[in-house]
């Protein structure tokens, strides 16, 4: 007789052993081919971008920790660039507004940002070594720019320029510009005020920058050339412009338009100190050119940007082009 039982186990010992960890293989399986997949290899390095620019942040903030505090120190003294500190801010707000940007895009680093970002230091070290705090503040944006392109690769860079060239408003102008644009501002101011005060009915003359009003005199400092109102108007219209959805003509327009916008307002708030002096006192009149002027201003410039924004609405209107009809069709002339 044949053993059956031995045959049996003979067959049981020649099957395939069961594997026990079949559920962790395919999710191992799974996950190198989520890796090897385009999708997977863009998370990749989306996380390893992300990773780097954490780390290039903390080597920028103490590097340039030193030069951030020379700046918030002359925003608050200085009332030229008190705009200053809301200048980061509006950034990240333009940075939000343009997320959509980076929903499907590729983060790939480019290597031409390293002689961007070597620039940027180069400045530094060279503000460092003769004592130049314009030039050092100056070389953070193009350190910025070249982390930027270094770390995201162009579609970042795409994404974040307007960020990146708006932070120029926070960085202080030398002072032989300041001074090269103060005394043109001044004596344009003077020379306005003056003439509005004549038209109003007063006895002013100019001599210089300053203005006799009868037996006072009103003296148009470097502080009242306007060079301060200048430069928030221009960074508040530069936000604008930023931020509105309308053609880039209207924009630019709006962008160039802050220049005779802060002149007028200096000339009004110059005129009005004058006026005030005739008919209320020196106290009044500074009271005006100094407190009051400072909290109106900036509204004043608000309204008349936005009024200029409805104005070029009004005049160019956006209309749906209708497509040209033939002027004869099968014979018959169209109406």
């Amino acid at each position: 007789m044949v053993n059956l039982r031995g045959r049996k186990d003979q067959a049981k010992a020649n099957l395939p052993m069961k594997v026990v960890h079949a559920p962790a293989m395919e999710l191992a399986a799974r996950s190198s081919a989520r890796a090897a997949s385009p999708e997977g290899a863009g998370i990749t390095l989306r996380t390893q971008a992300i990773c780097a620019a954490a780390a290039l942040t903390l080597a920028f903030l103490w590097c340039f920790w030193p030069s951030l505090r020379i700046m918030a120190q002359r925003w608050s003294n200085d009332p030229q660039y008190s705009h200053g500190f809301l200048v980061p801010v509006f950034a990240l707000v333009v940075l939000w507004s343009r997320r959509h940007m980076l929903a499907g895009a590729a983060w790939q680093p480019a290597w031409f940002g390293l002689p961007v970002l070597a620039s940027g230091i180069f400045l530094k070290l060279v503000a460092a070594q003769i004592d130049l705090d314009p030039l050092d503040t100056f070389s953070l944006l193009p350190t910025l720019t070249g982390l930027g392109l270094f770390v995201g690769g162009w579609n970042f860079l795409r994404w974040c320029w307007p960020a990146l060239a708006f932070l120029a408003f926070m960085v202080p102008l030398p002072f032989q510009i300041e001074i090269a644009m103060a005394h043109p501002l001044r004596r344009l101011a003077t020379g306005m005020s003056t003439y509005l005060l004549q038209t109003l009915g007063y006895p002013a003359v100019a001599e210089g920058n300053i203005i006799l009003i009868g037996q006072s005199r009103l003296g148009v400092a470097e502080a009242c050339s306007g060079l301060g109102m200048l430069m928030t108007f221009f960074a508040l219209a530069t936000a604008m412009a930023l931020v509105i959805r309308a053609p880039l003509l209207d924009r630019l327009v709006l962008v160039a338009s802050a220049v005779p916008i802060a002149v007028i307002a200096n000339v009004v708030r110059i005129t009005a100190t004058g006026a005030a002096g005739q008919m209320f006192g020196d106290e009044t009149a500074d009271w005006i050119m100094h407190d009051l002027a400072g909290w109106l201003m900036m509204p004043f410039a608000l309204l008349v940007l936005w009024l200029e924004m409805l104005y070029l609405a009004r005049l160019l209107p956006l209309r749906a082009i209708q497509p040209s009809r033939p002027l004869f069709v099968g014979g018959v002339r169209s109406r």
